[in-house]
């Protein structure tokens, strides 16, 4: 196959946006000879003005890595040994493969596994060759682990995915609630301006932080709530109550733009302070300050992450967040709403662009006919081509794969066998694969260690496409340097695999600007049009904010201030969440909890900032965070290891002393794998137990016993 590549532009600087978390700073990059060679914060990017996390400042040299992967590998199962191959070959082996599994399994054999850091216009795609062309909608992401919770109770509130607030919301709150978000950590760039607003408003803005750690982000509350890991559903509909008992809702607002209500607010006396006091282990005085804090203090912004979203019972963590931001009027106002906050960079474009295992591009649901029927149309298929079942997203995967219902898997921009909960059974799972296809810029990982093929894919600053961050800005990554070797950016490869499938002449793209062009054709009239967005406005500005139809003059920047929803009745919908155990039981075996998380030099599984020096000082090794009464009983000290064992699998790590932590809970980081880790993977303890609405696995809480070693 020929290698197919664009020029690069003139020499100089080029403008960017971080490829990790989803805060979507802006960056400015400049090449030396091809290869990215400085980084620094573009300080006209109304996102981080000037301000970079060290992650960020520290991209070159992970783009300039050892191990990057520069020609297509085949794998013997025989041996375990890789061969370099051509590309027409490797494509050439992935299409039969699909071929194959296809003509003697049927379509859903199939299954597509990308990630959050892909471009949109490769989500496009990778939706567009499975949903319409293989026939399957088995296509999912690892933003399934991040933000699938908030997805459905944003879509059950509000009646679309559409999250209300932005950024500059943040300079005009009065009230923060982070609600299981070690933002300092994760989102370092957002925190700093929290920082800076309750420096400028001096005593009368106020910080509420729920948290079972005491974090960074929970040094600087005016309250801290250390919730009892998996009860935040009480925790928040208490905070609730008791800001309905000291008469601070909006009555006028909840009566004239809201349903559901009186339904809700019917459970609501089953959780007053006192009760909720004995059910999350938070002191009654401190729900009822935090409620008067936030309901009373004027405009209440909410953030919440993974601490929230990774739950059995996500979705009502989520609801339960929303139904407090409804009943304050705290929403569509500016320095008010309900935030989700995703952890990578383009999780909120793959929700766009239809990524996920229930969606189609533009928000559309393969659930819905005329939605199949409208992208049909547009990809020039006959009707009745989309499956209308609903395809199988991260945790089936490997059920399926067990089942062999799955034989061919193809995995681009992510490395499950770290990610993923129960890695043991995910590793075991991917081995009973016919054919395993993983799409990487780097290898080795542990997941293109199990591949029969991996494919070179270029990353960021070596190819061209866009993003949306979290507050739903549209940003253009112009490319910076060359890829390497023989790398191919990821739509091109699709590309490729399509048109050896037989589907060449629908997947014929000069360039991303032409996908980018297709796609946002696909968003007109829904609540996220954009079809005034183009690659050349996205060149001449920092990004745009969606909505944004053709013939807008600028982006939207804050959802709802009319305050009529996207739902059949114009109104916002209170839900009553339900109080869910956590899957896993705390037994006298497995007496403590484990959370798992983030540490703030490091992403996702090392494959980029392993390779960097200065952002391995802070933890050079993995760990486990113990409080020193639970160390006592255990008879460890720092630095000694211990065996954490869950009723799935064990690790051994290194112990931290802290008293930052709840007595019987436990932290560690999830970012270290078998290549890193010495062996011992964090997810190998975690469960594979799901939200049963968003199919979100429950990441955040294990029943676990610890061993001294």
């Amino acid at each position: 196959m020929p290698r197919l590549s664009l020029p690069v532009r003139e020499s100089g600087w080029r403008r960017s946006v971080c490829p990790y978390c989803g805060v979507g700073c802006g960056l400015s990059v400049r090449a030396r000879d091809g290869v990215v060679a400085e980084v620094r914060a573009d300080r006209d990017h109304p996102v981080n003005a000037g301000q970079l996390c060290a992650k960020g400042a520290l991209l070159a040299p992970a783009i300039a890595a050892e191990d990057r992967l520069l020609y297509p590998l085949v794998r013997s199962r025989e041996t375990g040994g890789t061969k370099r191959v051509s590309w027409d070959d490797a494509v050439q082996r992935v299409a039969t493969g699909i071929l194959d599994a296809v003509a003697e399994y049927g379509p859903d054999s199939v299954m597509l596994y990308g990630s959050g850091q892909l471009m949109t216009e490769d989500y496009y795609l990778f939706g567009k060759l499975a949903k319409g062309f293989i026939g399957t909608n088995n296509q999912d992401t690892n933003s399934r682990l991040c933000m699938a919770s908030a997805v459905a109770a944003y879509q059950l509130a509000f009646g679309e995915d559409a999250p209300p607030t932005t950024y500059a919301d943040i300079e005009q709150a009065n009230t923060f609630l982070i609600v299981g978000a070690n933002m300092e950590a994760c989102h370092p760039i957002l925190f700093n301006r929290i920082k800076a607003r309750k420096r400028a408003g001096g005593d009368r803005v106020k910080v509420i932080v729920v948290d079972p750690r005491r974090t960074k982000t929970a040094e600087i509350a005016d309250i801290h709530l250390a919730v009892a890991p998996g009860a935040d559903v009480p925790l928040l509909n208490g905070l609730l109550y008791e800001a309905m008992l000291g008469g601070w809702l909006d009555g006028k607002f909840i009566a004239e733009h809201t349903e559901g209500w009186e339904q809700f607010r019917s459970v609501l006396p089953r959780f007053q302070a006192e009760l909720v006091e004995a059910a999350t282990g938070t002191p009654a005085q401190q729900v009822v300050d935090a409620a008067r804090m936030y309901a009373s203090n004027g405009p209440a912004l909410t953030f919440w992450a993974m601490g929230v979203n990774q739950s059995t019972s996500g979705v009502d963590k989520s609801l339960a967040i929303i139904n407090l931001a409804l009943a304050t009027g705290n929403i569509g106002k500016p320095g008010s709403g309900p935030f989700s906050l995703t952890g990578q960079a383009n999780a909120m474009g793959g929700r766009e662009a239809g990524g996920l295992a229930t969606s189609l591009p533009g928000h559309r649901s393969v659930a819905d006919p005329c939605h199949r029927v409208e992208v049909e149309a547009a990809w020039g298929l006959p009707p009745g081509s989309i499956s209308p079942r609903r395809g199988l997203t991260a945790i089936e995967m490997v059920e399926a794969l067990e089942r062999g219902d799955v034989r061919v898997v193809w995995i681009a921009c992510t490395n499950p066998l770290v990610s993923l909960p129960n890695s043991d059974r995910v590793r075991a799972a991917l081995e009973r694969a016919d054919l395993v296809v993983v799409q990487d810029a780097y290898h080795p990982t542990e997941t293109t260690q199990v591949a029969d093929i991996v494919l070179p894919a270029a990353q960021w600053s070596e190819r061209e496409g866009t993003l949306t961050n979290s507050e739903r800005r549209v940003c253009l990554l112009e490319r910076v340097g060359d890829p390497p070797g023989e790398a191919l950016p990821d739509w091109q490869i699709v590309c490729a695999v399509a048109a050896a499938l037989g589907h060449g002449e629908a997947f014929d793209y000069p360039s991303s600007e032409e996908i980018f062009d297709e796609y946002r054709a696909l968003t007109r009239g829904r609540d996220l049009d954009i079809t005034g967005v183009t690659y050349d406005l996205l060149r001449r500005t920092p990004g745009v904010q969606w909505p944004y139809p053709k013939g807008a003059e600028a982006g939207t920047e804050r959802l709802y201030t009319d305050a009529r929803f996207p739902t059949p009745s114009g109104r916002a919908v209170f839900n009553v969440p339900q109080v869910l155990a956590p899957a896993d039981e705390v037994t006298a075996e497995y007496p403590m909890v484990l959370l798992t998380g983030r540490v703030k030099d490091q992403w996702h599984t090392r494959t980029r900032t392993g390779k960097v020096p200065k952002l391995n000082r802070a933890d050079p090794t993995p760990f486990v965070e113990v409080h020193p009464d639970d160390a006592r009983a255990l008879r460890v000290r720092g630095g000694q290891l211990v065996r954490v064992t869950s009723r799935r699998g064990a690790a051994e790590l290194p112990v931290r002393v802290t008293d930052a932590i709840r007595p019987g809970t436990v932290f560690a980081p999830f970012h270290w794998g078998a290549l890193w880790g010495g062996g011992s993977v964090a997810n190998s303890v975690t469960s594979e137990a799901f939200d049963a609405r968003s199919r979100q696995p429950e990441l955040k809480f294990a029943a676990v016993r610890l061993e001294a070693i």
